[in-house]
Formats: structure tokens, C-alpha cells, sequence
């Protein structure tokens, strides 16, 4: 990355739901891929929601809250297919005891320097609530990913990233430090006017910086134009540790295992780099068609997600069998030359 932000950086495309009740662990252990009722309390995991014919409608990294009242679990989910996963997972509750709901906390994306000179090895911001700066400051270096620490300020995650200079945290705002406060952080670091993030696009930088670390790492998003689309492995949440295969029974769980056993997975999610005239937004460009130039007349593929820093940054659903050979180009088999980039895990066929 070349444009990391020192300052806390504002993820308002990420929402913060919440599973509450006596069986909200159990309820959602029966919905979505991962093996909620094992998770521990102090690491967060990545997982699918699906329709039943397998296909993800979201996807969340999900942890326990810190709620010494009742069982707790949020999520961060996409904000543009919140409201319509939490009514539909709603439905099911049913005589559950466990009731779902959109929060209001605020999502943050921090970037730290991995270094000796500071405290917890870290570059601190020299912007922000103390609160925060103060957890900063003892937050470990190189941290596990998907490790959760709760303190009085709000709840942090250790996000996967492909830069080993750099550790990537979620910062999501505790209910007592947004009653207090009013807000977080000062945020006035990373929403003055910015530039734009990209060619016909008003996303700021800070933003664009964040969403390339997640495509780096390898770390897809459902949004609302790729919801039903595709099954977990095609975006490889198999390799990403965001599927069991040994718990129970959740909606797609038949047509996702199937593909597991039977080694049927044929697609993946690659990552790439565009350069050239880009003429949609990045928010524009999920579910946009991907071609093989040397195959012309039909698509080969499927945007995933993209964000712009710099470049345009991919992640893109391609047939396995393409990766060697095919020149990849964006939105038509004359459009911008889509580059390759390694991922920080092995793409395979089956798990």
C-alpha cells in the first residue's frame, strides 16, 4: 500500500448487527458456515450466509460481544445488505429465544506500522479520542488474525492483511463510548475533502487504502449485486477458514459439502490489478462481467469487489482452468487488462 493513513479511517460501508438471547449462539450456529457455538471469546471468525441452493446471500466476521447479561454475538456486515439479512434471518428465529438487529456503532479501519520505536510496536495516530489512542498503544504486534480484544473504548479485530509491515485493525465503538461521547473518534482526519478515490468516483482515499488491504488479503465481501451468486468456495472461504464442515446442518449446508467432498470446485476468486481507462465507480463494478480476450464472445467471470488506490484493485471469479492462460479484461473483451496479483494463500480446487 502507498497511501496508509495515520488517522482512524471511517468504514460507513460496513454496518455492526447484534444477536441477542438465551439462544442467539445456538440460533446462529444453525444458519450460517462456521461452528459458532465453539467460538471462543476472544477471536472473531469469517462466515457465509446462504440460500439453499448453497449460494451466499452475506457474508460476516462474527464474534461474541462482550454482554455479561446475555449471549451476545454482532457482526460486521456490508451495510447495503444489512437490513435485508437481519429480516431474513428474522424470520427463522421462530420460538427461538433470540432477537436481531441493526446497531448504530461506528465501524474504523486502523493501520499500524509494525516497528520498535512505539508502544505495542506500533505507530500510534496522533489523531483521536484518548480512549483509543491509549488502547493503541497496547495493542501486540503482529497480531494472530481474527483476534479479538474488548476494552472500555469499544471492541477490536485483527483483520487479515498481505503486508507484513503493517498490522490491520476493526475498531467498533463500545454502546458505553458512543453514549458518552457521541461518537468515537474525531474524525475530521479522514472526512475533509479528499481527492477522489477513483476515476468517476467520490470515495476518499483513506477508504480506497482500507478496501485494497482487504482485496490483498484475500478477504471478499458479499454486496447486494452479488448476493445469490455464488457458493462460499468460489470465494474461497473455504481457505480462508470461514466454512465447518464437521458442525450441523445450515441453509445450502448439502450443495456446499458436496463440493467440499466431491472436489466439484471449478472457480475461485482471484485477485488483479486494472489499469487503463476505468469507466464505472468501484462501487459500480460487483458482479460486472470479466472476459477472456482471447475467448471473446462470452464472459469467463464475475467481479467480486473492487476498490481503487493508485490502481484499480480486483477480486474477481474465474474458472480455475483460466488462471495460466487467459488475458483477463474488465466489463469486455477490449477493456482494461486485468493483472494477476498473488494472494497470501494457495488457490486449489478443493479443500
Amino acid at each position: 500500500m502507498n497511501n496508509l493513513s495515520p488517522f482512524p479511517i471511517v468504514l460507513d460501508d460496513l454496518a455492526v448487527i447484534e444477536i441477542t438471547g438465551a439462544d442467539a449462539i445456538a440460533f446462529m450456529h444453525g444458519q450460517i458456515t462456521h461452528d459458532i457455538a465453539n467460538l471462543p471469546e476472544n477471536a472473531a471468525r469469517v462466515a457465509g450466509y446462504c440460500s439453499p441452493k448453497g449460494r451466499l446471500l452475506g457474508n460476516l466476521v462474527i464474534w461474541r460481544a462482550d454482554n455479561p447479561q446475555t449471549p451476545t454475538l454482532r457482526a460486521l456486515i456490508k451495510a447495503d445488505i444489512a437490513e435485508s439479512i437481519v429480516k431474513r434471518l428474522s424470520m427463522y428465529v421462530l420460538r427461538a429465544k433470540a432477537k436481531l438487529n441493526i446497531t448504530g456503532l461506528s465501524v474504523l479501519g486502523i493501520h499500524l506500522a509494525r516497528n520498535a520505536q512505539s508502544p505495542g510496536g506500533a505507530n500510534v495516530p496522533k489523531s483521536g479520542e484518548a480512549s483509543l489512542i491509549t488502547d493503541i498503544a497496547e495493542l501486540p504486534a503482529k497480531p494472530t488474525t481474527w483476534t479479538v480484544i474488548h476494552t472500555s473504548a469499544g471492541t477490536w479485530i485483527a483483520a487479515p492483511t498481505a503486508d507484513p509491515r503493517v498490522d490491520r485493525w476493526w475498531h467498533i465503538a463500545s454502546d458505553s463510548a458512543v453514549s458518552n461521547s457521541g461518537s468515537t473518534v474525531d474524525t475530521a482526519a479522514s472526512s475533509d475533502s479528499h481527492p477522489e478515490g477513483a476515476p468517476g468516483n467520490g470515495t476518499n482515499i483513506e477508504a480506497g487504502a482500507w478496501q485494497t488491504g482487504d482485496i490483498a488479503a484475500g478477504l471478499p465481501w458479499i454486496v447486494a449485486a452479488t448476493q445469490d451468486l455464488f457458493i462460499p468456495q468460489t470465494l474461497n472461504l473455504d481457505l480462508i477458514d470461514g466454512i465447518s464442515f464437521t458442525k450441523g446442518c445450515y441453509p445450502g449446508q448439502e450443495i456446499v459439502a458436496r463440493s467440499h467432498y466431491r472436489g466439484t470446485v471449478k472457480r475461485r476468486m482471484a485477485h488483479g490489478w486494472a489499469e487503463g481507462a476505468i469507466e464505472s465507480a468501484p462501487t459500480r463494478l460487483p458482479a460486472q462481467d470479466i472476459y477472456d480476450a482471447h475467448h471473446p464472445d462470452n464472459p469467463c467471470g464475475r467481479v467480486i469487489n473492487a476498490a481503487y488506490e493508485d490502481r484499480l484493485h480486483l477480486l474477481l471469479e474465474v474458472q480455475l482452468s483460466d488462471l495460466e492462460s487467459a488475458a483477463f479484461r474488465l466489463g469486455h473483451a477490449n477493456g482494461p487488462a486485468i493483472t494477476l496479483q498473488a494472494l497470501p494463500y494457495e488457490i486449489k480446487a478443493g479443500a
